[in-house]
């Protein structure tokens, strides 16, 4: 496939621009730190193409939701570095990754040759706002935790998810959530170190409605009650190159989250949420 590939930003109104440019500097730095991680884990790839999904695990969920995805074209929406898009693309889909950093741009490029990929792939450096990308183009489109930076323009950039959707096609967000203020400062007194953009936060109530506007069939599926807790588990976060023990731990609180967000009534104690639907046209 044809890469594209412009570190222009477009012309937009001042605050949008300084976001833009915020954003991109940012994702670029993130990059940077990551310019050495090319190739994709054997590991990682064996986990999310088991036959076996545990819908535990936010991150299996998603593809148990989306089920085989040979010859299936994917918009991986703020593909960042290309971790996803690698991880897509090797599970037999065709990947169009587009992202507003033009440091992940490149990274992602050089994952996709690194993984003997580029053929599957292509990568498109533009704000998600302002992506040309013709309608009707893609079985599914994936983006993770991505709506939550784009607060202000969630209607827009949902409104283009649908339209760049193939009819009985399947849109998947997952994103953090915060339906119980009150937890949620609880949860940031754990002394766990994490990144942010400046005007980055998790969906509210008012943004879930928003989705559920534009994806009325949707389905959610709550996680993360005790995810930050399971972070003080992993080494580096990574479930893969964990101990066995520590991976034993990590999916016993993760089989205690899902039991109790099971529960009527629990889905406000949740950190994240996995949200599909497929579009009717």
């Amino acid at each position: 496939m044809k890469t594209l590939y412009s570190p222009e930003l477009p012309m937009g109104d001042e605050p949008q621009q300084a976001r833009w440019l915020t954003e991109a500097k940012f994702f670029d730095s993130v990059a940077n730190e990551r310019a050495d991680e090319l190739k994709l884990d054997p590991i990682v790839l064996a986990r999310y193409g088991s036959p076996s999904l545990r819908r535990r695990f936010h991150a299996e969920y998603r593809f148990h939701v989306l089920g085989p995805l040979n010859g299936r074209d994917v918009l991986d929406a703020g593909c960042g570095e290309g971790s996803n898009s690698m991880l897509l693309a090797k599970l037999g889909a065709r990947v169009t990754g587009i992202d507003i950093s033009p440091g992940s741009v490149a990274l992602a490029r050089k994952k996709a040759a690194a993984n003997e990929i580029e053929a599957v792939t292509r990568f498109i450096c533009s704000p998600l706002e302002t992506a040309d990308l013709p309608p009707n183009s893609f079985d599914i489109i994936w983006a993770d935790n991505i709506l939550h930076h784009l607060i202000a323009e969630i209607d827009s950039v949902l409104a283009m998810f649908v339209t760049w959707v193939k009819p009985g096609g399947t849109v998947i967000l997952t994103e953090p959530i915060n339906l119980n203020r009150s937890l949620r400062h609880l949860r940031l007194l754990l002394p766990v170190k994490t990144r942010a953009t400046p005007d980055e936060r998790p969906l509210e109530l008012r943004e879930l409605k928003k989705i559920h506007e534009h994806l009325p069939n949707l389905k959610v599926r709550h996680f993360s009650f005790l995810g930050r807790v399971s972070r003080f588990v992993l080494c580096n976060q990574s479930y893969e190159r964990s101990s066995w023990l520590r991976r034993t731990i990590a999916g016993s609180l993760a089989l205690i989250d899902y039991g109790v967000l099971s529960l009527p009534y629990a889905k406000n104690l949740a950190g994240v949420a996995v949200i599909s639907a497929v579009v009717n046209k």
